[in-house]
Order: C-alpha cells, then structure tokens, then sequence
C-alpha cells in the first residue's frame, strides 16, 4: 500500500442546523455539499471542508436508521465514522476479507469506491476505507463533498485535521484490530496514517475527539456536536 490518509470524520446530530451554526461560529467552517443521496438511508447531511479534509454531520429524518441508534447507543450528539482515502483499495479489500470483517457499504459510484466497514466487527465506530480517482491530489476531487468544494475552503481558523481519538473498553483490543486493518503497527494505542493519527484509549464513547490544526496561535478545546475539537 503506497499510502492511506484521513480524509473526512462525520459526526452525528438530533439537529443538524444547529451543529452547523456551531461548527461556523467555532471555527468558521462552511458548508460545501448536501448530498441528496444520503435521504436513501434516512438522513440529511452536510459537508464542511478542514483544508483538504471533511467534517460531515449526519441527522437521522426517518425513524430505524444506523445514525438514528447511534443517538440513542451515544444519549446525544457524537462521533460516527473515521472515513480513510487510500490508494490501494482492493489490497486492502483483500485484507478485510481474510480478517472476515463484514461490510456494511460495499460499492463502485462510477469509480469512487466505498467501503464501509462494520462497527461490531472493527470496534470503536465505523471505519470506511474509500478510493477516489484522481484523489492522490489532496486538492483534487472527493465525491462526498460535491463537485466544487473547494471553493469552500475556510481555512482562517483550522486548516486541517490532524487526528482522531477513540475511547472504549478494550482498547488495545480494538487497536489491534484497526493496526490489522490498515496494516499498519500500533505503538501505545496510537496508529499513525500517513497524514494523521488514531489513537485508541480506555473509556466510553466511542469517536470522542477530532486533532485539528490551528491556523492561529495558541491551543485550546471546543466541543462541538458531542465531540472535542483540540486545537
């Protein structure tokens, strides 16, 4: 695999607008896509880019959608999925399929390819590994987020996303697990892609964090839809 970055987190909200208000107030992200096909699953949502990155939020308007228990599993807003790009996409495939993890999206959208992964096989929270054409170009095209994100782009606040942190029972368990499927080496809960982390720790909650890159001086937390923001 010549290499595997993060390239969206997608969180998940009772209200969707509210989220974005705050998502715009904090640090001044806009929206740069609604996907109309996501309606398909029972949902809305929205596409906010980091730099090169994503931030989607997902809010469930039908009642059964996987968003929809997620609410009730979390008691609120929280983290949802860790969305990788890698270039290397059926080798990785292959590894699934050896490791018998099951799939809960598994597609070919005119040659960007999804591969949702499912939760209780990967732990943590969902993990989709997608390819997009002409997407070695961190600048170039991402399906998710519309044919003109770019124009977007925000970036006088954070300009990236840096990491993710997961909390759960049996983290190193899970880490393992993650290291297996992205075939890369877990050094004290902490998997390093090629432009960010995961780090897997004790706790609850799942997806709690996102590491962004700050564009201005200074650190600082912001907790935005049930997950922290670290500057």
């Amino acid at each position: 695999m010549t290499w595997i970055r993060l390239r969206q987190v997608a969180l998940v909200a009772h209200d969707l607008d509210a989220v974005l208000d705050d998502l715009n107030r904090e640090l001044r992200l806009e929206v740069a896509f609604n996907d109309p096909a996501v309606a398909t699953f029972g949902l809305r949502n929205a596409v906010l880019p980091v730099g090169t990155q994503f931030v989607e939020v997902v809010s469930p308007i039908e009642e059964g959608t996987a968003a929809g228990r997620q609410l009730e599993r979390l008691g609120g807003d929280g983290g949802y999925m860790v969305i990788c790009h890698t270039d290397e996409h059926e080798q990785v495939r292959a590894r699934t399929e050896t490791l018998g993890i099951r799939k809960v999206v598994d597609a070919d959208e005119h040659g960007y390819k999804i591969m949702q992964l499912h939760p209780s096989d990967t732990g943590g929270s969902f993990l989709e590994i997608d390819y997009q054409p002409g997407g070695d170009d961190p600048n170039g095209p991402w399906m998710p987020a519309g044919p003109e994100w770019q124009r977007a782009v925000r970036t006088d606040v954070v300009d990236g996303i840096t990491g993710v942190e997961l909390r759960v029972p049996d983290a190193d368990k899970v880490a393992a697990r993650w290291g297996e499927i992205l075939d890369l080496p877990v050094v004290d809960g902490l998997i390093a892609l090629d432009n960010a982390t995961v780090r897997v720790g004790e706790g609850a909650g799942g997806l709690v964090a996102v590491d962004v890159h700050s564009s201005r001086a200074g650190t600082g937390t912001t907790r935005i839809c049930g997950v922290d923001f670290r500057f």
